[in-house]
């Protein structure tokens, strides 16, 4: 048996889905500064994890682009069909949408010289290395994420310009039943 998350074991004849593979989580973060940063750099840990809820749960972005950009509402969604499946899952925390394993991914990607996390006030920025940016790229490259960095353009596009604290407010206003009134560590699902 092999341990998984620390929570639970697994056969070690059964696949390991991506959720338990740090480098899934690493590489999406990665895109996230790239893409939907300011030079490669997101200023706040609740910036962070409201980007990466919209970029995990498409759908919940669908509803929160719309109610800030109506002509998005109008045109509907860019994706063809929406089939209601979350990339990763999330929890509610203190600030809404959080992973638990935010902390020990970042860690992962300041050790492999691909971020440099510094701390402003009370906040946290979070910034690729030159490094970083170069392996950023070659991901942006590739096939397989390019759904994922499609939709984090579109989430740049409506959001980027916008604080951590307007995006935790908008999740709380919008999705108070999928998100605030779900009991603290609970997986938020759709």
């Amino acid at each position: 048996m092999r341990s998984i998350n620390r929570v639970g074991t697994q056969a070690m004849s059964l696949p390991l889905s991506a959720d338990d593979i740090v480098e899934f989580h690493a590489a999406r973060l990665l895109l996230l500064m790239h893409i939907c940063g300011v030079n490669g750099r997101i200023d706040g840990l609740t910036k962070m994890a409201k980007l990466d809820f919209f970029a995990r749960y498409p759908d919940f972005f669908d509803v929160a682009r719309a109610a800030v950009t109506p002509a998005a509402s109008e045109a509907g969604s860019d994706r063809a069909y929406s089939d209601g499946s979350v990339e990763s899952a999330m929890v509610r925390h203190h600030y809404g949408p959080w992973d638990k394993r935010y902390y020990h991914i970042l860690a992962h990607l300041e050790a492999k010289r691909l971020i440099a996390v510094t701390k402003d006030g009370k906040a946290y920025r979070i910034a690729l290395t030159d490094l970083g940016r170069e392996r950023s790229k070659t991901l942006v490259s590739r096939p397989s994420f390019a759904p994922l960095v499609e939709r984090m353009r579109q989430i740049k596009k409506t959001f980027g310009g916008k604080t951590g604290t307007f995006l935790k407010d908008l999740v709380y206003r919008l999705f108070d039943a999928e998100v605030g009134r779900r009991p603290m560590g609970e997986k938020i699902s759709r």
